[in-house]
């Protein structure tokens, strides 16, 4: 099965869209959430638990597999959906995100980044040919160019230097890119300028490529400055096209960017708060570390499906947490994904029904109606 963009449903009130992506691994219908897997694993969970979460397509990151175990060794074990044992839809990030977040440990130049591993010290060479081929080998469904995401505090120079060394690593990936069972995605780029991000969408979109993503978001710049650049984005962007808003995942901010026409959303978010003991209920967010769970056998949300809502209370995570057992960062993160699952859910439920604009635009959480799901 080839690669297919279908919209079924819209909002006739807003941008917002119910579609379904078709992949060599099945369908992903959006509005969708992506749990984050940078190692080839959701921290804290088994493909099958990812599974119960309705999720259907999981990142992976190309730089750190290529570190650690080796895009060599995946391909020889049958490629990442057999290595990690995950049966849906991969998307793999191309290494540009660590452009940004490892700046401290990297020098960029119009061929590549230079990388000086955190793991062993070693030097890595990361270029638009050599990511290309990274991810080829590493065989996920869709896969992204290589970028060069620049800080929120960047000055307008440097934004504009990455822009168009974005726009010519896209150029490179293109022509490196070699396995038609995987769609390339390209990245537009533009911090929060807004006529950099008028020449990057028109830029990256004069290529004829499966599907599209808004970056060099979530880098340091207000949630103002976020939905300003994804106002601006998405209606640039094809219409029959998915648009992946990268770095994004918020209730608030997954509801506006939908609103726009935004289709995929990914962020590590859920799985980190997981981690360090907190709990996505409605828009908030709770620290079960807190002394007022300590008695409370309430389950964390009644009115969520997932397995830990479902079988334990908030005393028991509570009583994880402080015996510093592992399980608490499972069940946590195991709910958290859930959360934005159900929460993608009912927005393309409501864009379908006809009261996207009425549930979701603007988002406010403390609406009656904005908590039915």
């Amino acid at each position: 099965m080839g690669f297919r963009f279908g919209i079924l449903h819209r909002c006739c009130r807003t941008r917002a869209r119910v579609g379904q992506l078709q992949t060599p691994h099945g369908p992903v219908d959006t509005p969708r959430f992506m749990p984050v897997g940078t190692m080839a694993t959701v921290k804290g969970l088994t493909t099958e638990q990812l599974a119960h979460t309705k999720a259907q397509m999981v990142l992976a990151n190309a730089y750190h597999l290529h570190l650690q175990p080796g895009e060599d060794l995946i391909a020889a074990a049958g490629g990442l959906h057999r290595f990690m044992a995950w049966d849906g839809p991969i998307l793999t990030d191309s290494g540009g995100y660590q452009v940004f977040s490892l700046s401290r440990c990297n020098r960029v130049e119009d061929h590549g980044v230079t990388f000086r591993s955190l793991r062993d010290g070693r030097t890595i060479q990361l270029t638009p040919e050599s990511s290309m081929a990274i991810q080829n080998r590493l065989g996920a469904d869709v896969i992204m160019a290589f970028d060069h995401c620049p800080p929120g505090q960047a000055t307008g120079q440097e934004v504009e230097t990455a822009t168009a060394r974005t726009h010519h690593w896209l150029e490179r990936s293109i022509a490196a890119h070699n396995n038609d069972r995987q769609a390339l995605f390209g990245i537009v780029q533009g911090g929060c300028h807004g006529e950099l991000r008028r020449w990057s969408a028109a830029t990256v979109c004069s290529h004829d490529l499966p599907g599209f993503a808004i970056g060099g978001v979530s880098v340091g710049e207000s949630t103002e400055a976020i939905q300003q650049t994804v106002s601006l984005v998405a209606p640039l962007l094809p219409d029959q096209k998915p648009r992946y808003l990268m770095g994004v995942g918020s209730l608030g901010e997954m509801a506006h960017a939908v609103a726009q026409g935004v289709d995929l959303f990914d962020c590590v978010l859920p799985t980190r708060l997981g981690r360090h003991g907190t709990a996505l209920v409605a828009e908030a967010r709770w620290s079960l570390k807190s002394a007022c769970f300590r008695n409370d056998h309430r389950p964390l949300d009644a009115t969520c499906p997932c397995w830990t809502c479902g079988h334990h209370s908030r005393a028991y995570l509570h009583h994880l947490i402080h015996s510093r057992e592992l399980l608490a960062a499972s069940l946590l993160s195991l709910h958290n994904l859930t959360h934005l699952q159900r929460f993608c859910n009912a927005m393309g439920q409501a864009i379908a029904e006809g009261t996207f604009s009425e549930h979701f635009t603007p988002w406010d959480p403390a609406s009656p109606a904005a908590n039915t799901w």
